[in-house]
């Protein structure tokens, strides 16, 4: 019998913070409070006070929040930034739109997170940034990059966007560089109900600057310090995710365990590579991602199946058609062009129950006996 295994669910999360949602909701909605005001304060100070850090600066979205850690740092035209060969393009398109070019970097093949040696090995006299994305919810490696930065006098922006609270050998990821900014787009692990985001820093400097340039160069109206942009968090989403953020815990625990129960059922099927934690971290398993060389046909069989996946990502940065004009060939970037043919998410989120986890592995090893047998036929 078939059983319906959404990719995401956000209906049924919903529906259990239906009263405390709408309630929000209606608040705002009463106050009209709908640009900047008490509820996005309120969320900023929530969440900077989750993160440990001094400020947390509201944005319109996840790439508005690069661009403007960007350009607060004054990263601009000449300047070169390292970037994962393999994520999402708002991290290298954000270095585009700043004024400056967008390096790529290989993945660790582990973790599929930025290689430090192949970082370093991407350097020039025009490195002035490095962007380590903590991808899928995995910490990148921290350590051997901050050495770098160090050493070279670079500034560190670290791409949250799918890891809100994963930790890097107990400390939370987003409190390792000078800047560090957030998605809240609705799959998130805490997310809002339209595009949200956040900047986060300890440096008030930074934190004044930003605030200036996403609300048009200006704290008071008509008072513009300097030229700005518009990319405000809003009202509602702000009460939204202030209600969502008391879960948030809760919540990554519950991928932990689906994605412990996921490896516990597929521990002896040889075909997929499973996802690795690295030492002394927490992943929040934004996404639970194999690997197999039979990804396409494994994707079909799925859905067949009643079971959504997706692929993250399906051509590595360096090799979609905006980035062509850099002439990048396969053996510059040899991880992420293999793994861009073998990676595989399959259906992750906190509302996910056992049987559905059981059914997804049940049909996981369902296609590789099919697989196997078919291989063998004479």
């Amino acid at each position: 019998m078939t059983m319906r295994v959404p990719f995401v669910d956000l209906r049924t999360q919903y529906r259990q913070l239906k009263a405390e949602i709408d309630a929000a909701i209606a608040a705002v909605l009463e106050d009209a409070a709908f640009i900047r005001g008490r509820y996005v304060e309120a969320f900023e100070r929530a969440y900077a006070a989750a993160q440990g850090v001094r400020h947390c600066i509201g944005v319109a979205n996840g790439t508005d929040a690069l661009y403007v850690a960007l350009r607060a740092l004054g990263i601009g035209p000449g300047d070169e930034v390292l970037v994962p060969a393999l994520t999402w393009i708002s991290t290298a398109e954000a270095v585009s739109q700043a004024g400056a070019r967008p390096v790529f970097v290989d993945i660790e093949p582990d973790y599929y997170t930025l290689d430090p040696h192949c970082a370093a090995e991407r350097m020039t006299e025009r490195t002035r940034a490095i962007i380590p994305v903590h991808l899928y919810g995995q910490p990148a490696d921290m350590a051997p990059l901050l050495e770098l930065a160090n050493c070279y006098n670079l500034a560190l922006i670290e791409d949250c966007a799918q890891a809100h609270f994963a930790r890097y050998r107990g400390q939370l990821v987003g409190t390792f560089g000078r800047v560090a900014t957030f998605s809240f787009y609705p799959s998130k692990n805490l997310g809002a109900y339209g595009d949200a985001g956040a900047v986060v820093t300890n440096e008030d400097d930074l934190a004044y600057f930003i605030r200036i340039f996403t609300n048009h160069g200006s704290l008071t109206k008509h008072e513009h310090e300097i030229e700005g942009i518009n990319s405000r968090l809003d009202g509602l989403q702000a009460a939204i995710l202030s209600v969502k953020l008391r879960y948030i815990h809760q919540w990554n625990r519950q991928r932990l365990e689906h994605a412990q129960l996921y490896s516990e059922l597929l521990a002896d099927l040889e075909d997929i590579v499973l996802p690795r934690v690295r030492p002394e971290c927490t992943h929040i398993f934004h996404l639970f991602v194999i690997r197999t060389p039979q990804r396409d046909e494994l994707q079909r069989y799925l859905a067949e199946n009643g079971i959504d996946t997706q692929i993250h990502y399906p051509r590595a940065l360096p090799f979609v058609p905006a980035y062509r004009h850099l002439g990048h060939r396969p053996d510059d970037f040899p991880v992420a062009w293999q793994y861009q043919h073998e990676l595989l998410s399959l259906p992750m989120y906190p509302e996910l129950t056992q049987a559905q986890i059981h059914y997804v592995a049940e049909k996981l090893k369902a296609f590789f006996v099919h697989h196997r047998r078919r291989a063998i036929r004479p």
